[in-house]
């Protein structure tokens, strides 16, 4: 059997089982429970990855692209990039790293502490919520402590979880990528940036206040 042929009957099967996974759940969902909608996110979050793996390879076939040979292509093109933002990165991390060791984090998080919690955001995540846009190393770090000190399951580590995914490192990108690039001007990247990533925050915060409280 071609190799194709066999990709496509394995994405298939991916694709059934995964559809009769969130079927059940929805069915569970649908009961008359205080925690429906919550069993349809958690379906939902279930489902995602299995079907984005499943369909990719499905797509592929029907328009003839060869995935492997593109995938290739684009390490040997994300190398070259990598080599390039090599300076830009280790002068980011040393500057975040002297920021994190010089307890500004902590004292600008005490500073701002009683106006994030107007919005229900708990003084724990607030670090998180600094560190997001300046390292995602760094807040990665921060969100595991948090989650080996209060749980996963608790409201805190999915709170801090559901931030992370919600925001993205503004100040590493533009610092590290448009200097790799050549691009001194910024514009309107930084406002973008930063209201992109308050607007994430305090969506996350509504959420989970609304899923998990």
């Amino acid at each position: 059997m071609p190799d194709s042929l066999l990709a496509a009957t394995d994405s298939l099967r991916l694709a059934a089982d995964t559809l009769a996974a969130v079927r059940d759940t929805l069915a569970t969902a649908a009961a008359p429970t205080p925690f429906g909608l919550r069993n349809i996110v958690d379906a939902v979050s279930m489902a995602l990855i299995p079907l984005f793996m499943a369909v990719v390879p499905l797509v592929a076939i029907t328009r003839k692209v060869k995935v492997y040979e593109e995938f290739v292509e684009g390490a040997k093109d994300g190398f070259s990039v990598a080599l390039r933002i090599i300076p830009y990165l280790v002068a980011m991390l040393v500057a975040i790293g002297m920021f994190r060791a010089s307890g500004a984090l902590e004292w600008f998080a005490m500073l701002v502490s009683p106006v994030t919690n107007l919005f229900g955001m708990p003084s724990e995540v607030l670090p998180v919520a600094l560190m997001r846009p300046l390292s995602g190393s760094g807040s990665l770090g921060l969100v595991t402590e948090l989650i080996n000190t209060h749980g996963p399951d608790s409201f805190i580590g999915r709170l801090a979880s559901t931030m992370y995914g919600s925001t993205e490192t503004t100040f590493y990108v533009l610092a590290v990528y448009f200097g790799s690039v050549g691009i001194s001007k910024g514009r309107h990247a930084v406002l973008s940036g930063i209201c992109a990533d308050i607007a994430g925050l305090l969506a996350a915060v509504f959420i989970c206040r609304l899923m998990f409280l």
